[in-house]
């Protein structure tokens, strides 16, 4: 937060983070058991967990601004009577939290009628907490973060994800088939969110991912583009494309990415 923050967003700032910082303590208390309920397919599931981390940010928020919308992954849903929504994917990686693997997060943002005015995904299993303020920068763990900008094609380290429905992944599978020969590595880290604020740190140098939600890209492509990243959703429907990479590779992804052929 700058000097310059309006009231507005610091206070949605502030909110964001107390509430994050709540869900992600009562998400380190993992069961033993899971009860999981099915959604798109058989491998695409929400435990209890995502369901109370939900319930709490939700709560949480209202509370404090009971005239604020909401849209939620997990089917929390209000219209807004203040300008303001919150997006939020109260569980982001829910399959790495299941399997007990690192980088699971709580992603939240609010948007107003210009998109994300503030996001912060907080991902405590590997000691991280992002957040931006639209146009004033954005942040790791209160350090200021940059994008890398001048990184080539045959030199960039990409992030991807996978679809649930496995139809889909035979494009996904072409895509990454293409561009390994031409590139120096693929990632795969299981979070749609941390994997674009990755690309805000230059931790990664470009991210692509088809079929995301705006749960899953709210908090998180506004970290990428407050640290100089590009962020675009390309195509139509439930199935655009969601590219991200810092300024000097962006239309090179781009362009590799669209030339791919099924």
């Amino acid at each position: 937060m700058t000097p310059e923050t309006s009231p507005l967003s610091a206070e949605l700032l502030a909110l964001a983070h107390d509430v994050a910082g709540q869900a992600a303590q009562l998400l380190m208390e993992r069961p033993s058991h899971f009860d999981l309920t099915e959604k798109s397919t058989a491998i695409d599931f929400a435990t209890q967990m995502d369901e109370k981390a939900e319930a709490l940010i939700v709560e949480s928020i209202l509370r404090a601004r009971p005239d604020d919308g909401i849209v939620a992954e997990e089917g929390a849903a209000r219209v807004s009577k203040s300008g303001i929504t919150w997006v939020i994917d109260p569980l982001d990686g829910t399959v790495n939290y299941f399997y007990g693997l690192p980088g699971w997060n709580v992603s939240i943002a609010a948007r107003d009628e210009a998109g994300s005015l503030v996001g912060v995904v907080a991902a405590p299993t590997i000691n991280s907490l992002w957040h931006a303020v639209r146009g004033e920068g954005a942040f790791h763990n209160g350090e200021k973060i940059r994008s890398t900008s001048s990184i080539s094609l045959d030199r960039a380290l990409l992030g991807t994800g996978f679809a649930y429905d496995v139809a889909d992944r035979t494009e996904q599978i072409a895509m990454v088939a293409s561009l390994l020969p031409r590139i120096r590595d693929i990632r795969r880290m299981g979070s749609a969110a941390v994997d674009l604020c990755h690309v805000g740190m230059g931790a990664l140098d470009g991210y692509f991912e088809r079929g995301l939600k705006e749960w899953d890209w709210a908090a998180g492509a506004l970290v990428a583009t407050e640290a100089g990243a590009q962020v675009a959703h390309l195509g139509d429907g439930a199935r655009k494309l969601t590219v991200a990479a810092g300024a000097g590779l962006f239309d090179e992804l781009q362009a590799a990415l669209a030339g791919v052929q099924i």
